[in-house]
């Protein structure tokens, strides 16, 4: 079994593989920082409940956007399940052209997730909408040319910002809205979080389209924990919420 680990800014993502196949998905936060005694009992503890025996894992993989947790996590998984994990970095084999000037600039999760779309639509132009803490556009060529994209604050990110360095505006649930007209201070926060990421989205996808896949329309690929909340808005192709599971799979392939 292949347990796979995707460290983001507010939560750990967590798939076990078998023979191939996501079989169990779990999630810890990661905006209290563990050590890797912590990170260790988590996973075993995480794993059983799940119907898995930690010792039956194999081979481990992730990619992580929070530094301050590497060193933890590989001591992680070296003393708790005698494994020395595949870490997405600079120097591991992607199968990707970088396209950015300074290609070590890439974050790792973005890198997962140009990887995971390749895998699930080979021989396609991509562009690849995260929707994390925060939302990441990404086009990446038929030809595996990791081109770039957009970084832009997540909607808990933006919420939190609200709230945070504001008098007076509330936390509200971040959810689909019908009307884009708010009527008091909640709904009017709601709609303006939905129905700018709407339009946020539609914008970016037609202006890369247009700037670099004029000849040959892009599929346009969700994931991130938020991408169900636009199901209805038909703003992508597909949508592949474990897309950088899938990634961080075919990373562990290409570097054995």
């Amino acid at each position: 079994m292949i347990l796979a680990l995707d460290v983001g800014n507010s939560q750990i993502y967590c798939g076990v593989f078998d023979e191939g196949k996501l079989v169990v998905q779990f999630r810890r936060t990661s905006t209290v920082r563990g050590s890797s005694d912590e990170l260790g009992v988590f996973l075993r503890a995480a794993l059983r409940e799940n119907g898995i025996d930690p010792n039956n894992v194999a081979q481990i993989t992730a990619c992580s956007v929070v530094p301050d947790i590497n060193y933890s996590l590989r001591a992680c998984c070296q003393k708790y399940f005698n494994i020395e994990p595949l870490i997405l970095r600079p120097g591991i084999r992607t199968g990707l052209k970088i396209g950015y000037k300074d290609p070590k600039e890439v974050g790792a999760d973005r890198i997962a997730d140009a990887m995971g779309a390749i895998k699930l639509f080979p021989d396609r132009n991509l562009i690849v909408i995260d929707f994390g803490t925060a939302t990441t556009v990404c086009a990446i060529t038929r030809d595996r040319e990791f081109l770039g994209g957009n970084i832009v604050p997540g909607l808990r990110l933006a919420m939190d910002a609200l709230e945070s360095k504001t008098a007076q505006l509330p936390s509200v649930e971040i959810k689909p809205v019908r009307s884009s007209i708010g009527r008091t201070t909640v709904e009017s926060i709601q709609s303006g979080l939905y129905w700018s990421n709407v339009g946020m989205v539609k914008e970016l996808v037609q202006r890369i389209s247009d700037e670099v896949f004029s000849d040959d329309r892009p599929l346009v690929i969700a994931t991130g924990g938020f991408c169900h909340l636009f199901n209805r808005e038909k703003l992508f192709d597909r949508v592949a919420p474990d897309l950088i599971l899938t990634g961080l799979l075919e990373a562990l392939r290409l570097n054995a």
